[in-house]
């Protein structure tokens, strides 16, 4: 599996910071090691991902050094960072080794009981936003009914909402369930466009596997287990809508004109991605 260096400028990144800080984020955003596709990437230990023609995919290390970059605090959980070449969203791959979580819940998922407590943890939580200088979360409903797959053993979510400002907002989650615990993959996309954008954002999870020995099935008695099933993973999401700003967890609280700066900014690396890598080096 090869990757390039990408010599990487900071001219468009519209982010609030004094120019010293500017310098340092180009410096660290220079070191990030981008893999191209089509080629195939490591999610750790854990599992594995099919990186799609026109795609770019950063690992582990990389993924918290642009976390970093995007004013977050890294939850040191990151094992990869993948977003298609136009940049219209991006997806961050973070393992939570929770231990196996028994999916006898998947018949007995109540929407309305897991909304009702994921809008008493809002308000909950608005009281700590209100502290931080934060906006206030309201008007929170489902975008997508809480949903297992038995097959593959994902669940997902997703709900949505609008801030005191007036700033709408999307959350969604995916959990793909593994042997030793869960892979929280977090969407970042326009809630605009979040409509147009999951098609494909779920076609990239059928690329996704984990490792031999880390699958569902290859569950033994004497394995960690969670200590909790599938109406807490959902019910838990209340305290991410609460203290994060929606779907832009991974953008702080500039909502979404920041992201169009980011945009912008992604989709010259990967011109430059393109234009710096040998034909011979590229990854098939």
């Amino acid at each position: 599996m090869k990757r390039t260096m990408v010599p990487v400028l900071l001219a468009v990144l519209i982010l609030p910071l004094a120019a010293q800080e500017d310098a340092e984020a180009a410096k660290l955003l220079e070191s990030i090691k981008w893999q191209q596709g089509p080629s195939n990437a490591s999610l750790g230990d854990i599992a594995d991902i099919r990186v799609p023609m026109g795609y770019m995919f950063a690992g582990a290390s990389d993924t918290i050094k642009l976390m970093d970059a995007m004013g977050n605090i890294p939850s040191k959980q990151e094992l990869g960072f993948l977003a298609p070449g136009a940049f219209d969203w991006f997806v961050v791959y973070e393992f939570d080794d929770v231990g196996y979580i028994k999916d006898d819940e998947k018949d007995s998922l109540d929407p309305d009981e897991l909304l009702k407590s994921i809008q008493k943890g809002t308000e909950e939580g608005n009281k700590i936003r209100k502290k931080r200088g934060f906006p206030l979360m309201r008007n929170i409903s489902w975008l997508t009914l809480p949903h297992y797959d038995e097959t593959t053993h994902n669940l997902e979510w997703a709900i949505k909402g609008e801030d005191d400002e007036g700033d709408a907002f999307v959350n969604h989650n995916t959990r793909l369930l593994g042997r030793k615990g869960m892979m929280v993959v977090t969407l970042v996309a326009d809630p605009e466009n979040i409509e147009a954008v999951l098609p494909e954002f779920r076609n990239s999870l059928t690329e996704f596997g984990f490792k031999a020995g880390n699958t569902y099935a290859e569950f033994r008695q004497g394995d960690k287990l969670a200590g909790y099933g599938l109406t807490a993973l959902v019910a838990g999401g209340a305290a991410a809508v609460a203290v994060k700003t929606g779907l832009f967890k991974y953008i702080g609280k500039f909502l979404v004109f920041i992201f169009v700066g980011l945009a912008a900014f992604f989709k010259k690396i990967w011109a430059r991605i393109v234009r710096f890598v040998r034909p011979e080096d590229r990854a098939l």
